[in-house]
């Protein structure tokens, strides 16, 4: 789905009736956080004295908001827009939308472990970065590359990724199965350049007021100890 639809949204601002049922479209199916986070995982990655930093991968639907998440959360050094989970190699957003790369709109959180733990992170994305039992989908965009993934880097957050899960679906934490896959990273490819910090640059387009900033908002209610502007 191109989500940039730059020609239409101009149309809409003079065709308020059309603004209405365009936005109702959009909002079909969409993703909502939870008006409160889900409980913190019981397992976590120990941190390891004296490391500066260490790396997750989440992908969560549309990568604009998710990595806007993350950017506002406290010991993250860096969320970069990007693909995982393909096996095309430095794929393009054009190759990637098709559905047949195998990829995932994904984000890569660069962190400060002593700040922020990888549990943390976690809870994180399952409150409020996505929805995690939408199937191949979230809100508005469909397909493999709109997919709930958990990438992960080594036997560790392989085990408290995997440990969470259980957890969150003991506990029936969700009306619906989490649906969230969990797979060895291979390779993580950045996304172009227009892609990153994309709500900073666009925060008034309609998809972001609609899909992503109730995201960050979310982030700042129910995690005001991590959160940052």
């Amino acid at each position: 789905m191109n989500r940039s639809l730059p020609n239409l949204l101009a149309a809409l601002v003079v065709i308020p009736v059309a603004l209405v049922l365009f936005g109702a479209r959009l909002t079909s199916g969409a993703s909502r956080p939870l008006d409160e986070p889900v409980v913190a995982p019981s397992l976590d990655v120990p941190g390891t004295p004296g490391a500066a930093e260490d790396t997750a991968d989440f992908a969560g639907g549309c990568f604009w908001g998710v990595e806007a998440v993350f950017e506002h959360v406290k010991g993250v050094k860096s969320a970069t827009s990007g693909y995982a989970g393909g096996d095309v190699a430095n794929p393009s957003y054009e190759q990637v939308s098709t559905g047949d790369t195998g990829h995932a709109e994904s984000v890569q959180v660069v962190y400060d472990p002593s700040q922020v733990s990888y549990g943390k992170l976690l809870q994180i994305f399952f409150s409020v970065a996505h929805d995690p039992t939408q199937l191949n989908r979230q809100g508005p965009d469909h397909g493999t590359q709109y997919r709930s993934a958990i990438f992960f880097r080594n036997a560790q957050q392989q085990q408290v990724a995997e440990s969470y899960i259980k957890q969150l679906t003991a506990a029936k934490t969700f009306p619906r199965p989490i649906v969230t896959q969990l797979a060895k990273l291979h390779a993580f490819y950045p996304a172009e350049d227009y892609h990153q910090d994309y709500l900073v640059h666009h925060p008034n387009q309609l998809y972001i007021v609609i899909n992503d900033k109730p995201k960050v908002e979310a982030l700042r209610k129910q995690f005001p100890d991590v959160y940052r502007n």
